[in-house]
């Protein structure tokens, strides 16, 4: 069975396809999918914004969808960047770069004693038949003072997770203890019932 993740996102893509390639399901992007558009993301939470953007691609190829909305949130920042996680460098008309991001999240961090933080992933999935389920999931851990790693996307260098960075943590274990990584589990568990 074919499921549209609804994202571009070659890292998000190559996640997804990792996790549910054994279960026989055929990952394809929305691209793939000839639903190349840019789904305008006005949700105040990721749970909304998941929803969204499932929607839309699901009402676009009317095959079973599945969106994620996900981003780091920082305590002493107020929940900063949040839901602007991907865009949080984004300054007039420049966009935003994971590199950019890094260095912004840095500075702001600097001499902050409190760097808790989590990565929270909330997931969208729509059926064939236009059902819709939600999920949301977190994991949390605290922001480094400098990038740590090769590996991972994002924030991944920034974040600590039993003091290594996501981006030191090899892929197959950041996929079963990441914030999407525990999401994708309560699909997987659900999935049968679900599509």
């Amino acid at each position: 069975m074919k499921i549209v993740i609804a994202s571009n996102n070659k890292e998000k893509i190559r996640e997804f396809r990792e996790i549910l390639m054994p279960l026989n399901f055929e990952v394809i992007s929305k691209k793939e999918a000839n639903a190349n558009f840019e789904v305008e993301e006005t949700g105040k939470t990721f749970k909304e914004n998941a929803e969204i953007k499932a929607t839309a691609i699901f009402k676009k190829v009317n095959m079973p969808t599945l969106a994620d909305d996900s981003g780091l949130e920082v305590f002493a920042l107020n929940n900063k960047p949040g839901i602007y996680s991907a865009r949080y460098s984004e300054e007039d008309g420049k966009k935003a770069t994971d590199e950019k991001n890094n260095i912004k999240l840095l500075k702001e961090m600097e001499n902050v004693k409190n760097r808790k933080a989590r990565f929270v992933c909330a997931l969208c999935f729509i059926n064939s038949k236009g059902k819709i389920f939600n999920i949301l999931e977190t994991v949390e851990g605290k922001i480094a003072t400098s990038l740590k790693g090769e590996n991972g996307f994002g924030y991944d260098p920034l974040f600590i997770y039993n003091n290594k960075s996501f981006a030191q943590i090899p892929a197959n274990l950041k996929n079963k203890i990441s914030h999407r990584g525990k999401a994708i589990a309560k699909f997987l568990a659900n999935i049968k019932d679900w599509v």
